[in-house]
């Protein structure tokens, strides 16, 4: 009997990061986590960094866990997106990549259009990326902008994962789901887009070839190999923006339409399409047009999602009181609803810090009442969200005629019951929870299709359906929550909602 292969999902979210040990019996994917650390950022000097060094030693950790586990057969590394690290031109890192949530872009938008003459939305009539100020296509300009020359002295852009893959194999590639979060291609495709960067002055020559997802990528260096005890394991290129990997696990078999949310400290919402959505009105209400597996389109929102829960909790264990997420969720569900709501997307609540002071500051000058306990704030989070969820859901069903008969919710947010149920209610559609690890599951899963144990993507949801459970949360008090949407739609109103 040929004994049972194992794949490693490497999965850095914006909090934490995991080593999860998958296997396949050829009917059903069964999941192990064998690490999980945490991602924190550094502030030096007034720039927030992400600790790459520290990550980059867990992720070796993972593989040697692995190693003492038994035999590794192959290797997959997604992250969150935009992010990227710079290269010198003989290989080494520059410095550690600077976070998305730092404040070097602020104001980029407007110097773009006083520099260059570009205004946002040509920008998106080129790449179909919503504006976020924090796409890497900004981040670049404000590289340069801060920092002259920083790009010509570059030899490298790498997105946060093929950063990782090229320091444990030597082998520099633009995997093409991660790469698409970046505004640097034109809309559905899978080149630069040259001209919008020549006029950004923005080197074409700093991104490595674009490949697709299941490449192998090649066995880790050796010196990698010393440190690790793994000589055999390949590395393949994933779907490695963790929301590519999160969509392959989507359990909506033979469903045909479907509308995802995968909800963590963001929550990405969307479907998939088979070519770019770009117009005015997808422009206007700023969704997205990223890279998917199998030649989709992942056409969706990005929402501020569980940051906010996130950063709360972390300001209230600054203060000396510990709550779990459980606790909160007890205490949210039995305070006052519909009392306050904010617009999750306010910008105000983008940067880490006291997310219950602006919570609180946001509710008092909107005329609202202001929440004063941990309970009241995280519903009044918690049913925002709810009410935004909606709010997307409705704008995407204009955009794309689509009509679900369900919302699929995936990744670690999916356990929080309460949620789900305010956005069943909110939405008035049922909500299918699940799975948890819709990540790690998709990661995995490109692995077994670059291995030739499933033969195509949709196999592999057909084939994550069958191995996680799911929740199911139906509909109940709509009327409530269509008055509450109502007041919703008029504070969110004009704010680029």
């Amino acid at each position: 009997m040929s004994r049972a292969k194992n794949y490693l999902a490497i999965d850095l979210g914006g909090s934490s990061g995991r080593g999860i040990v998958g296997s396949f019996d050829g009917e059903k994917i069964r999941l192990r986590e064998i690490t999980r650390f945490a991602n924190e950022p550094v502030m030096l000097s007034d720039r927030l960094y992400w600790d790459f060094l520290r990550l980059f030693h867990e992720a070796k950790n993972s593989i040697r866990r692995c190693v003492l586990e038994g035999e590794l057969d192959s290797i997959g590394i997604d992250t969150w997106g935009v992010d990227y690290g710079l290269v010198d031109k003989q290989g080494r890192l520059m410095s550690n990549p600077v976070h998305y949530r730092d404040r070097r872009c602020d104001g980029i938008t407007d110097y773009i259009k006083q520099e260059y003459g570009i205004d946002t939305d040509e920008i998106y009539s080129i790449t179909g990326i919503q504006l976020m100020l924090q796409n890497t296509l900004f981040q670049l300009v404000s590289d340069n902008r801060w920092d002259p020359g920083i790009l010509c002295r570059a030899g490298r852009v790498l997105f946060m994962p093929d950063l990782f893959n090229y320091f444990l194999t030597g082998v520099m590639v633009s995997e093409y789901t991660i790469a698409s979060t970046g505004a640097i291609f034109p809309a559905g495709e899978d080149r630069l887009a040259h001209e919008l960067l020549a006029r950004l002055e923005i080197p074409s020559d700093l991104f490595p070839p674009v490949v697709k997802p299941a490449n192998k990528l090649g066995t880790l260096l050796p010196s990698v190999q010393l440190d690790t005890g793994n000589t055999k394991a390949q590395v393949i290129n994933v779907a490695s923006h963790d929301t590519a990997s999160a969509v392959i696990s989507v359990p909506a078999v033979g469903t045909g339409d479907f509308i995802y949310i995968s909800s963590g400290t963001w929550s990405l919402m969307g479907t998939e399409l088979s070519g770019p959505l770009v117009s005015k009105d997808s422009c206007r209400l700023n969704f997205t047009n990223e890279g998917g597996a199998g030649g989709k389109i992942r056409f969706l929102k990005n929402i501020m999602g569980l940051w906010i829960v996130q950063e709360s909790r972390r300001q209230w264990q600054r203060e000396g009181r510990e709550f779990s997420f459980s606790e909160l969720e007890k205490m949210a569900s039995e305070a006052r609803p519909f009392a306050c709501f904010i617009n999750p997307d306010d910008q105000v609540f983008a940067p880490p810090g006291d997310m219950p002071r602006r919570i609180a500051e946001y509710c008092s000058k909107t005329g609202q009442y202001v929440p004063q306990t941990p309970g009241e704030i995280v519903r009044c989070i918690y049913e925002s969200l709810a009410l935004k969820y909606r709010m997307t859901m409705e704008q995407l069903c204009r955009l794309t005629g689509i009509k679900p008969a369900a919302l699929n919710i995936v990744g670690g947010g999916s356990q929080a019951a309460l949620l789900n149920r305010m956005t069943a209610d909110a939405c008035g559609l049922p909500v299918i929870a699940g799975p948890v690890e819709a990540t790690a599951t998709g990661n995995i899963a490109v692995q077994l299709i670059a291995a030739g144990e499933v033969r195509d993507y949709a196999e592999a949801r057909e084939i994550i359906a069958a191995s996680f459970p799911t929740t199911y949360f139906e509909p109940g008090d709509t009327e409530a929550w269509n008055e509450a949407y109502v007041k919703f739609e008029n504070l969110t109103e004009g704010a680029g909602a």
